[in-house]
């Protein structure tokens, strides 16, 4: 039997302050009195499509026939704001194609290869509570209407998609320690034995600071390095707990 699965993961950083009117940046400091406080909540605004954008979109495409991996291609799509949508620049490094593209075009891609394979079974690493919800809004926010639906069905059933999060903690994560307790992608791998994406010494912390320094590659190839440990980390759950 033949099986199509796309992992998919996404890098944002937050808008430059100066973007935002008078009135945003009032209500995005509201109540806060220290500079600690500011900080924390500037850095913050990277985790909303309103107040971020996507710096890069890494996908992992395998397929598998009869439990055995056949083909897979890494891709990524890193973000350059001084382009316009119809620049485009690519390079292979590692055997990962690094697509150098702006923000606009990098969604419309994504949006066409998921209208190209409909069917294809999606992974991701709390893809359904982060990376789905952000692709679909921020398009929208860029006049870009989404050929899927990433968020159809409810918390605790969907179709086509198996976000690893939800599986390790069995739709009922918590934050405090327990059985469902939910850790970062960086535990999870290095629990099960998988090599950790933040390995080489880049992670989601620091990936801003990357992008205004213009090292688009680098943040591409970690961006990869996380859909290939989600793919790993997607192998060792399939292989144990799906029922």
């Amino acid at each position: 039997m033949n099986e199509e699965y796309l992992v998919f993961d996404i890098e944002t950083s937050p808008l430059e302050w100066e973007s935002f009117a008078d009135s945003q940046r009032e209500y995005l400091l509201r109540n806060l009195e220290t500079q600690e406080e500011i900080d924390k909540r500037k850095a913050d605004l990277g985790l909303s499509p309103f107040t971020a954008q996507i710096i890069c979109i890494g996908l992992y495409f395998v397929e598998v026939e009869n439990d055995e991996e056949k083909n897979s291609k890494a891709v990524a799509y890193a973000i350059n704001n001084t382009f316009d949508n119809e620049m485009e620049e690519s390079i292979t490094i590692e055997d990962v194609q690094i697509n150098i593209v702006s923000e606009y075009k990098a969604l419309d891609k994504f949006w066409r290869i998921l209208s190209k394979y409909p069917q294809i079974h999606l992974v991701s690493f709390n893809g359904r509570n982060f990376d789905a919800p952000f692709l679909m809004l921020r398009s929208a926010l860029l006049g870009i209407r989404p050929s899927k639906n990433l968020m159809e069905g409810t918390k605790f059933n969907y179709k086509l998609h198996t976000d690893l999060l939800d599986e390790f903690t069995f739709y009922q994560p918590t934050y405090y320690f327990s059985a469902t307790k939910r850790f970062n992608l960086d535990f999870y791998t290095r629990a099960f034995g998988i090599e950790s994406p933040k390995s080489q010494g880049i992670d989601g912390s620091n990936v801003t600071e990357y992008f205004r320094e213009g090292k688009l590659t680098e943040i591409a190839l970690y961006c990869i390095r996380d859909v290939k440990a989600t793919w790993e980390l997607f192998k060792k759950w399939k292989k144990t707990l799906k029922f």
